[in-house]
């Protein structure tokens, strides 16, 4: 047990670096049990994610984001499971836009989930506090797979939906350089809400694609495919992905956001003012 949990409960901030995902397709899976519940589907984890810092409660917001304070149900719902509501003091930095596809909010509910557990002492296994995490984010509606894809890290192929215990994993064993560029936010919810017989279809076949040649490339081309088929491109998306295959790349739409993700440097090299980053070969995981 830490010196922290003997003594002053004050001093020891705890952080947690969680990498951004980017989902290429997916198929929801609904289930009464949330932790039964989640989606299939395949992403990429990125260098570029959140960095959670939990300390004890002193005054000030609960929860702030890039300094702003902030709602953030899965957060206040992780916080509440480990016991530690009244107690925790949660700050944000994010690389990333929040509500563009990058599961931002799965990353905090799960940063916040491995910070606070180190910070207070609670003893929770990784699996626990990532099923914690997973449960948080699918009763609020605002993510299905990208808690246990950040938790893994690499490039993760999520075969059966769940949180650990229940959902299962492959990779593709891959790394390299990827290119992003944002518009605008799409709604999870309201996309999760219509018909999703299209994204079960669609998903479910670039899903046998990329288990049957698992590879970036084949990755890519199962999303872009994806993308096409549920509809869910806008013209800016569209003219993006057309333009760095047209100079030799390849890219695809993030679900869910108004995002184009290209591997290597499709982006700038089809003229776009593109962040980079890398595959982020770690999971979710306590920083210095």
């Amino acid at each position: 047990m830490s010196e922290e949990s003997h003594g002053d409960t004050t001093a020891y901030p705890q952080t947690a670096f969680v990498p951004g995902h980017v989902t290429g397709f997916f198929s929801p899976c609904p289930a009464d049990d949330p932790e039964r519940a989640g989606s299939r589907g395949a992403g990429l984890t990125l260098t570029d994610g959140v960095r959670v810092t939990v300390r004890a409660a002193e005054s000030g917001p609960a929860l702030t984001l890039d300094g702003d304070p902030i709602s953030m149900p899965p957060v206040e719902t992780v916080l509440d499971g480990l016991g530690v509501a009244d107690r925790a003091r949660v700050a944000v930095e994010s690389d990333l836009p929040l509500g563009t596809g990058f599961g931002v909010s799965g990353a905090m509910a799960l940063g916040t989930a491995l910070a606070a557990n180190a910070r207070f002492d609670c003893a929770r296994s990784v699996n626990a506090l990532v099923t914690l995490a997973h449960r948080a984010e699918v009763e609020a509606g605002t993510g299905l797979g990208d808690v246990v894809a950040q938790a893994r890290g690499g490039v993760p192929i999520r075969l059966a939906p769940g949180a650990p215990g229940h959902g299962r994993l492959d990779g593709v064993p891959a790394t390299g350089r990827v290119e992003y560029v944002t518009f605008g936010d799409l709604s999870t919810a309201d996309v999760l809400a219509g018909d999703v017989a299209p994204l079960v279809t669609a998903g479910d076949e670039a899903l046998d694609a990329v288990r049957d040649r698992p590879t970036l490339s084949t990755l890519v081309a199962a999303s872009r495919r994806f993308a096409r088929d549920v509809g869910l491109r806008t013209d800016r998306v569209r003219e993006a992905i057309d333009a760095v295959t047209d100079a030799g790349g390849e890219a695809s739409m993030v679900m869910l956001g108004e995002t184009v993700f290209a591997l290597g440097t499709g982006l700038s090299d089809a003229g776009y003012d593109a962040t980079a980053c890398r595959i982020c070969d770690a999971g979710a995981h306590l920083v210095d």
